[in-house]
């Protein structure tokens, strides 16, 4: 399967489409009363879109703050102090849709190991890795991060119902188009 066809069946699971449990990539099914129904004009692809977004960010946020830390390179360092600081002002209009919508604020992808979410293996690697080894490992799970927010973006432009969601999901795609052009300078 396509990676776009994984990605809408993925987006239409944790909508909540079907009955029981949400399957999720990893195995470990979601039980389905823990995935709102959307409110108002967002729809299943809008509400997956937000419900995936938050963890993506939350999971990376910790890695943007390490590199702006310790990474060796100076120019990686400002990289992560810079994207750390645009992946906060997207969580809060994100954790902002995600009210207006009414969606539940559990996450349903605690646990699950995703692609573009950092595991805590790869922050635990990370904290122990210094200089030129710090930084390749964390340019590769931030183009990881990055290339699959853009994946998921579209996936959203493309069926996403809600203005308001379309209008951000336009803004990440579009953040992530310049972030990814920065990460490239540096690689």
């Amino acid at each position: 399967m396509k990676r776009t066809g994984l990605l809408l069946v993925l987006l239409l699971a944790v909508a909540g489409c079907g009955q029981g449990e949400v399957p999720v990539p990893g195995g470990h099914p979601t039980p389905a009363s823990t995935v709102s129904s959307p409110a108002g004009g967002f729809n299943g692809t809008d509400a997956a879109w937000v419900q995936l977004m938050i963890p993506m960010i939350e999971r990376t946020l910790p890695m943007l703050d390490l590199g702006a830390r310790q990474a060796a390179d100076p120019a990686v360092g400002r990289l992560a102090s810079s994207l750390a600081t645009a992946h906060r002002a997207e969580l809060a209009r994100l954790t902002e849709l995600r009210r207006a919508a009414g969606l539940s604020d559990v996450n349903v992808h605690e646990g699950h190991d995703m692609p573009g979410m950092v595991t805590a293996s790869e922050l635990d690697a990370m904290r122990s890795a210094d200089g030129k080894a710090f930084d390749g490992l964390f340019l590769r799970c931030l183009r990881d991060h990055l290339d699959q927010s853009v994946l998921v973006t579209r996936g959203e432009r493309g069926s996403g119902a809600d203005p308001r969601a379309l209008a951000l999901a336009t803004d990440v795609e579009r953040s992530r188009t310049t972030q990814l052009a920065r990460l490239e300078k540096l690689t």
